[in-house]
């Protein structure tokens, strides 16, 4: 196969770069070698000859470069060497975890005719790919780069969503491709050079630049400046190793892709195809349901345990909604779906639902309520399914079921918001007494022009007291911070005072109830509210609502 070879000569060419790299640190060394042997055999400035001071000049400054040469490369080894290759953070799945799900992955890896993945590991992302596992630094190597054992093979990291919303036959033939990539990882030659290529990478990212990097007998001021050239000179060395390498590795991976695709297609081609709609499904589905539905979660310090279910419920609805998303759904629900592999799916579930806030969140603001615990030891990327729980716990996450996701985060969240707005509001008058928190008061502030004051105040608030936006949140303005926090006090004064109940929209997030229908129109007298001054609308929608203006509302 024209893609194999081509894999084959790309990574050569790379194994070559790193060949012409050792070639150069150990030139000087052996000229100078060269030059010893002449002095000691007489043969290049003997004693006594009248060329042998100029010859002993000669020896002494090829030594000299000789040294500082092989100690250049030497640091830059070591910092390849010891860098840590970055793992991607995935919950590992053993064999006891999920036995049906592995015996799929190996029958596939046999009708594809390739090595089975050593392990298997879910992420919270819709993708899936093979992850290599670290090669211990120990062993002897021999010929071009190849070891006395075949590397391991990889891991195959799969997308959570894939397998709550795929049938278990979408799933085989979505990853045949993927699974089809552990011939190429078995290649000695491909696998030295990727490691060669992730070891350059991985040294300029870890900040190992050279042996001082790791302390000064001095302390750390005084290594300071030592460390800054060494670790200028290594990244630079560096750097130039994998500018030479860079066409070479991208078109090795293309060739590998390339070589993988061909192999998989003798395998559930035609399934693949429909597999394929469904990924771009299971794609907005879960980012629809981070951004709308568990971000909101995640600032109040909850973490839905099972957002993987809650994808499937997401796109179940939008199935309801979207004529052209429903079809072929009603034939798909006959098949099993995969997430029937695992042993106990919502255990698995409620894991990878905490790494997803770990990734696109980060900790929790503030202690955690069950008081201080221990955090299990070990990275997070390698905590088991049974380590994760107790994380939570000392993370300070709080598990929320999405049975109680309308009073543990729709209210809380609207009553927070409302309390900021309404510090917002005092701190505009500064010497006055504290007002009530009442829709009058707000909407008579807002009617008197008070929209732009009111805004910079409340994102100056926030700015002060609040985190900063998580990598799901988009930019926003002061404006559209006050929208939104006008909305969420409307509606606690709808729940306390006009019989309306907050609710879960798996969609779109929060939503408003009143006598049990979502009220979808009140966005637009908001706004004319805020930024045109324009109450009028915002009154008559509360007044048909039985909202009262004028009854404070519960913070």
């Amino acid at each position: 196969m024209a893609a194999v070879e081509t894999a084959r000569a790309r990574a050569q060419a790379v194994l070559r770069v790193r060949g012409r790299a050792v070639a150069a640190a150990v030139l000087p060394a052996a000229v100078a070698v060269v030059l010893l042997a002449g002095r000691v055999t007489g043969r290049l400035g003997a004693p006594g000859s009248p060329d042998a001071v100029a010859w002993d000049a000669v020896r002494w400054a090829v030594c000299a470069v000789a040294a500082a040469t092989l100690l250049v490369a030497g640091l830059v080894a070591r910092a390849r060497r010891t860098a840590a290759v970055p793992q991607t953070p995935a919950v590992p799945l053993s064999r006891a975890d999920a036995p049906e799900l592995y015996r799929l992955i190996g029958e596939l890896a046999d009708r594809l005719e390739v090595p089975a993945p050593s392990a298997i590991a879910l992420t919270p992302d819709c993708d899936s790919w093979l992850e290599d596992v670290p090669v211990p630094r120990t062993g002897r190597r021999s010929g071009r780069g190849r070891a006395d054992t075949p590397p391991p093979a990889p891991v195959l990291v799969i997308g959570s969503p894939f397998l709550w919303w795929m049938r278990a036959g979408e799933l085989r033939a979505l990853l045949a491709p993927v699974v089809a990539g552990t011939a190429a990882a078995a290649d000695p030659d491909i696998a030295a050079a990727r490691r060669f290529v992730r070891g350059l990478d991985a040294s300029l990212d870890s900040g190992s630049g050279s042996a001082l990097d790791h302390g000064s007998a001095l302390g750390p001021a005084a290594g300071r400046p030592a460390r800054r050239g060494t670790r200028l000179l290594t990244d630079r060395i560096t750097r130039r190793l994998l500018g030479a390498c860079r066409e070479h590795s991208a078109e090795l991976e293309r060739a590998v892709a390339g070589w993988a695709s061909e192999q998989a297609k003798a395998v559930d081609y035609g399934l693949r195809i429909a597999a394929q709609e469904q990924v771009g499904l299971a794609y907005a589905g879960w980012d629809r349901l981070l951004t709308r539905v568990a971000l909101p979660a995640w600032k109040l310090g909850r973490h839905p345990c099972h957002l993987n279910a809650g994808v499937v419920a997401a796109l179940t609805e939008l199935s309801r909604r979207d004529r052209l998303a429903a079809d072929g759904y009603g034939t798909r629900l006959g098949d099993r779906p995969a997430c029937d592999l695992l042993e106990e799916p919502g255990t698995v579930d409620t894991a990878v639902s905490l790494l997803a806030a770990e990734l696109f969140f980060g900790a929790p603001e503030g202690p955690s309520a069950t008081g201080p615990a221990t955090t299990p030891a070990g990275p997070a990327a390698e905590r088991s399914v049974a380590d994760r729980s107790a994380a939570a716990a000392a993370e300070g996450w709080k598990e929320l079921d999405w049975a109680d996701y309308p009073t543990e985060v729709v209210d809380l969240g609207w009553r927070a918001r409302a309390a900021a707005l309404q510090a917002a509001l005092d701190r505009l008058a500064p010497q006055a007494r504290p007002g009530a928190p009442t829709l009058t008061r707000l909407l008579s502030r807002l009617s008197e022009g008070d929209g732009e004051p009111l805004a910079a105040a409340l994102a100056s608030q926030l700015a002060r007291t609040g985190r900063p936006p998580s990598l799901l949140e988009p930019a926003r303005s002061g404006r559209d911070l006050l929208v939104e926090h006008v909305t969420a006090m409307v509606c606690c004064a709808a729940v306390d005072t006009a019989g309306g109940t907050p609710g879960l929209d798996w969609l779109d997030g929060p939503v408003l109830l009143i006598g049990g229908v979502r009220r979808t129109d009140l966005a637009e007298p908001v706004a004319q509210a805020v930024e045109q001054g324009q109450d009028g609308p915002l009154r008559a929608w509360l007044d048909a609502a039985g909202v009262r203006l004028e009854k404070p509302v519960r913070l």
